[in-house]
């Protein structure tokens, strides 16, 4: 698992040094607004967000993938995580399925990183993994997630309820394999 960049952004696996910046991530209310329970629980204490980083890295063992920690490039800033990660489910009736997925601390909002760091993990999933197919689901009320998911390619498929909350399906397949 090699670290790359895109235009703004490092991704690489998550270091237990993360802890605090995962903490400002997963201790944010406003970061949790749209993620009910389907983004697990908001954390109150920092050994919380350690065992979280425990857990992802343990996938990386297990899957060969999972979430990675996202940093600006110009200043090494930890800005949260994205990246693939292999969903057993169900889900929505999928099973076995490679989930997109991104979060970002609040100040990070609303310039463009969300979008640039799923179009970057979508090309690796495709092009480095050579991943037949990848999906992601977002709460149906996040209008700003379900419209970067639609902006990199992602096709929207049907609601469907996740721990009570009201999903929407995306997937697109590989272009390489079609």
């Amino acid at each position: 698992m090699q670290p790359f960049d895109s235009a703004r952004l490092h991704f690489r696996p998550f270091l237990e040094s993360d802890t605090d910046g995962m903490f400002a991530l997963d201790s944010d209310p406003s970061v949790h607004r749209y993620l009910g329970g389907i983004g697990g629980h908001m954390a109150t204490v920092p050994a919380q967000s350690l065992d979280t980083i425990r857990f992802i890295q343990a996938q990386y063992t297990a899957n060969g993938i999972g979430r990675w920690a996202v940093l600006l490039r110009e200043t090494g800033e930890f800005m949260g995580w994205a990246g693939l990660k292999l969903v057993a489910g169900p889900i929505n009736g999928q099973q076995d399925f490679y989930d997109l997925g991104y979060r970002f601390r609040p100040r990070f909002w609303g310039q463009g990183y969300g979008f640039e760091a799923a179009r970057a993990w979508l090309d690796y999933g495709f092009g480095v993994l050579r991943l037949p197919r990848i999906c992601a689901y977002a709460d149906a009320q996040n209008g700003a997630s379900r419209r970067i998911l639609t902006k990199i390619g992602l096709r929207e498929g049907a609601e469907f309820l996740e721990e009570d909350v009201r999903c929407v399906w995306y997937e697109t397949v590989n272009p390489a394999t079609t």
